[in-house]
């Protein structure tokens, strides 16, 4: 393309991915299959998006079990 020039990356976002990932990973390693489960949840609650999930989950009808 004429006249665009290459600018310098201020970001790298996969370098952000996988140092998230890595953190999480400390974080849930050594957890059973329900801890993990729980501990993503609390995380969603308390997120920035936490107010809108618990609506969601309020609208949900509960599952019920095999």
């Amino acid at each position: 393309m004429a006249g665009r020039t290459k600018s310098e990356k201020t970001f790298d976002c996969i370098q952000y991915k996988r140092r998230v990932q890595s953190e999480i990973f400390q974080q849930i390693n050594g957890m059973s299959h329900e801890q993990e489960i729980a501990f993503f949840r609390q995380q969603a609650d308390r997120g920035p998006l936490g107010p809108w999930w618990k609506r969601v989950q309020a609208r949900v009808p509960p599952t019920t079990g095999p």
